[in-house]
């Protein structure tokens, strides 16, 4: 039983790296103005914002950018707070990005725009059952 007891006390100390790696990797939703204030006061860490892309009267998103090479692009982003603020993306478009209702953006605020690391769409009429015709 005593040659157990170092196994038991690596896996416990096993255990507990896991969980204080997986804690500060956690991040939090908050709204534009938040990233900023948090980026002002040093943290540099993801978080979650939730928002709509920005629309013009007709419904047709505007603010969009595409890069000369297609690889990047930057948009538009209305917070739950109602802020506008323009959030660039390092990779290319996501597929049916145009047509999503609302996002989730991960990422940190920069010095003039908020850096997106990664994108989540909401797209409810995935979703929904629509009649089929074929």
């Amino acid at each position: 039983m005593k040659n157990l007891q170092p196994l038991y006390l690596i896996f416990l100390c096993i255990i507990i790296i896991i969980i204080i790696t997986t804690f500060s990797d956690a991040s939090t939703y908050v709204s534009f103005s938040d990233a900023k204030s948090l980026h002002t006061s040093g943290k540099i860490s993801n978080v979650h914002v939730v928002g709509k892309l920005n629309k013009n009267l007709m419904n047709k998103v505007v603010g969009i950018k595409n890069s000369i090479d297609n690889l990047s692009f930057s948009f538009e982003m209305i917070d739950e707070n109602g802020m506008i603020e323009n959030v660039f993306y390092g990779n290319p478009m996501p597929p049916d990005f145009l047509l999503s209702d609302q996002l989730v953006v991960i990422g940190s605020y920069n010095e003039n725009h908020f850096l997106a690391k990664e994108i989540l769409l909401k797209c409810p009429s995935k979703y929904t059952e629509n009649n089929i015709k074929i």
